[in-house]
């Protein structure tokens, strides 16, 4: 049955996708930044519905209180796809992404991407790639939106912790904006590279802000990774226990010799 609810939902994608890229297509040129944004969240919240009734995914949110009034750096455990989706759905000004720049090229997914004020990186700018990013950056946050930004850099498994990489600090620090660290466990209900979608209610968790002023890059990721990761083991404590417990016993030296 899981298997095919995730194969309908496959099919919803494909036939939803292509119509809604092209129906932004057409309108995007009439309408104004921001409007061209919400009509693209609305691709993000009809699949969420679907995800709701189709496969039994739903989510519930703790911490909106915690959101500022100003800008704002979102730095998001990463897990799954779904937090791709549901964060621009759940978040009350316009989500700027930092993507790869070869997205662009992606049919469709990618036409409309570049038609939305985002933030692309080009890789082969080398050092001067940041750069560009924090002047792209500064502009999306002069005009009201908040940037995100995965520290992970990619999906990290269910119960497992990737290297949290400084760029997202660094930002901040850079810009001034307030750092919104965020918990979730997505990756119960859509895995990484998984065709199968899983029931369950996700929880997403928003932390209170961090104010970067005065801290060095390094201090400031780490105050976002301590929080995500013990926020991550209270809200899906099961996934980390069994984990950690064994990594204890493997690295706990022989109390007795054999004989």
């Amino acid at each position: 049955m899981r298997f095919l609810r995730s194969l309908l939902l496959f099919l919803y994608l494909v036939a939803y996708t292509i119509p809604y890229a092209i129906a932004c297509f057409i309108a995007f040129p009439f309408l104004r930044a921001d409007k061209r944004y919400w009509m693209a969240v609305g691709w993000c919240r009809s699949t969420l519905a679907v995800l709701r009734h189709l496969n039994g995914i739903r989510h519930r949110v703790e911490g909106l209180e915690n959101l500022p009034d100003g800008p704002a750096v979102l730095l998001s455990k990463h897990q799954s796809a779904w937090e791709t989706l549901a964060l621009p759905a759940t978040m009350p000004h316009p989500l700027c992404f930092v993507f790869k720049r070869e997205l662009l090229y992606v049919p469709f997914f990618g036409w409309a991407l570049g038609m939305l004020k985002m933030i692309h990186i080009n890789r082969k700018e080398g050092k001067y790639a940041f750069a560009s990013v924090v002047k792209q950056g500064r502009r999306r946050l002069d005009e009201g939106a908040w940037v995100i930004m995965f520290p992970e850099g990619t999906r990290t498994p269910v119960g497992k912790q990737g290297k949290y990489k400084t760029g997202g600090a660094r930002f901040a620090l850079d810009t001034g904006a307030l750092v919104v660290p965020i918990a979730h466990n997505a990756g119960h209900v859509w895995p990484r590279n998984s065709f199968i979608k899983y029931p369950g209610v996700v929880t997403v968790s928003i932390g209170k802000p961090i104010d970067p002023k005065g801290l060095t890059p390094d201090e400031l990721n780490t105050r976002v990774e301590t929080w995500i990761e013990a926020e991550m083991r209270r809200i899906d404590p099961g996934a980390y226990s069994n984990r950690e417990a064994d990594a204890e016993a493997r690295n706990a030296p022989f109390s007795q010799s054999t004989r």
